[in-house]
């Protein structure tokens, strides 16, 4: 975990989160928790999906409305496949980033506007990584190469799609309750980008039994493409480069790096 996280309550009964970013020895992000500010009113202001209001923030303290864990039963994941679909429906950009680089943990997020969306996923989200010291240590040669190899085709791989809104770091674990039990977001990493790319952390990242009711929901509005369960995977390598980049081969990520890239060993590629 990135911040430090703190319930507060007060001795009028009222609490709040908050959130701080201690040095990890290798520089404080000095701007991480007002970019995280921003992209909490950024999706609040689509008034699709939501997240806890922000109450204050400065440079290394950010406090928050308080929320409740993520329930997982009832309508709950229908509801947030719902919430998600309406996101990415409606706030739909010109280009690919947004204003300003953002944060993936401590690694930043290069958000450098580009018209192209397969370049944007190419070069600014999983190839950015490749001089990554930790990164260079966990992959080979021959990986590194077949992930040049994999982005080369992404025009393939992956259909044209607009520029959306997007949570950025949509795992489950930044999926919590509001008081009335609907699906509340944490933790963005905003910027415009491919719809998929924020489904792909549901889809692969610890994912909850529910999240199949999530996706038919999510369906139902903005039905994905033929083959978006392959390209789950390979729209989740940046969440696995991004691990080897912070901490090197840890959890298997390498393993899951190198399975996936697999098919992009020899000089030809898959298709779909």
């Amino acid at each position: 975990m990135v911040g430090r996280v703190r319930l507060v309550h007060w001795d009028d009964g009222s609490r709040c989160v908050v959130k701080t970013v201690p040095d990890d020895g290798s520089g404080n992000p000095a701007d991480m928790l007002e970019v995280e500010a921003e992209g909490l009113a950024a999706l609040a202001a689509t008034e699709t999906v939501s997240v806890p209001r922000v109450l204050h923030v400065s440079q290394g303290v950010l406090v928050l409305e308080p929320l409740g864990a993520r329930l997982d039963g009832g309508g709950f994941w229908a509801t947030l496949g719902r919430d998600l679909a309406a996101l990415h429906t409606t706030a739909v950009g010109e280009r690919f980033g947004w204003h300003h680089d953002g944060w993936l943990g401590r690694k930043r997020q290069d958000n450098t506007w580009n018209d192209d969306g397969h370049d944007f996923v190419a070069q600014q989200r999983l190839l950015r990584y490749l001089p990554e010291p930790r990164l260079r240590t966990a992959l080979g040669p021959a990986d590194r190469r077949a992930l040049e190899r994999l982005c080369s085709r992404l025009p393939e791989l992956l259909p044209a799609s607009p520029p959306v809104l997007t949570h950025g770091d949509l795992w489950s674990g930044n999926v919590l309750s509001t008081a009335d039990g609907s699906p509340a977001l944490v933790d963005p990493a905003a910027c415009y980008s491919i719809a998929e790319m924020d489904l792909s952390m549901l889809w692969c990242a610890r994912r909850p039994a529910g999240v199949e009711r999530c996706f038919a929901a999510y369906q139902e509005i903005a039905p994905l493409a033929s083959g978006w369960r392959q390209r789950m995977r390979i729209l989740y390598l940046r969440e696995l480069l991004c691990t080897l980049a912070h901490a090197g081969d840890v959890e298997g990520a390498g393993d899951a790096v190198r399975e996936i890239l697999a098919p992009f060993r020899a000089a030809g590629s898959p298709t779909t």
